[in-house]
């Protein structure tokens, strides 16, 4: 398995089921989960702090688009961080660098919603299985983000 892989796109919403914006660059705390987002901030002021940060596989999201024959952009998702390179491990607890200081723990799966078959239909069930629609995470220690940054399993 390969240890090391990248970041390949950042997005957030400023409000609940509105449109992701995608960046080039960000802050992840704490406080606040990717800096701007909705649920990461909504998140943050729980104490588990379960839903701060999501994450998804870039290739699980072209698996899972060409099974359901859809043709979108994987911001449409609606997952914050877009991970290219590495299957991360299907397990709560596993913590996983990005960049030279932020750490998110893996705190479960997401679990795909209605609002993908909105988008296409079949596209939620082709997102279930095998973690294809992602993992939720906590923030362990904050940092600076940008595309293209090197991921790793700790």
């Amino acid at each position: 398995m390969k240890n090391i892989g990248k970041l390949a796109g950042i997005a957030r919403h400023a409000q609940p089921k509105g449109p992701m914006e995608t960046l080039d660059h960000v802050a992840v705390t704490t406080a606040e989960g990717v800096h701007g987002d909705f649920r990461g901030g909504l998140a943050s002021s729980k104490p588990s702090r379960k839903r701060q940060v999501s994450l998804i596989e870039a290739e699980c999201v072209t698996a899972a688009m060409a099974e359901a024959g859809a043709l979108l952009d994987w911001s449409d998702c609606r997952r914050n961080l877009l991970v290219q390179g590495l299957r991360l491990p299907r397990e709560e607890g596993t913590r996983v660098q990005i960049g030279d200081r932020l750490v998110i723990e893996v705190t479960g799966e997401c679990d795909p919603c209605e609002r993908m078959d909105a988008l296409h239909e079949g596209l939620r069930g082709a997102m279930t299985s095998d973690w294809r629609g992602g993992f939720l995470g906590r923030v362990i220690e904050d940092g600076e983000i940008a595309v293209g940054d090197e991921i790793k399993v700790l």
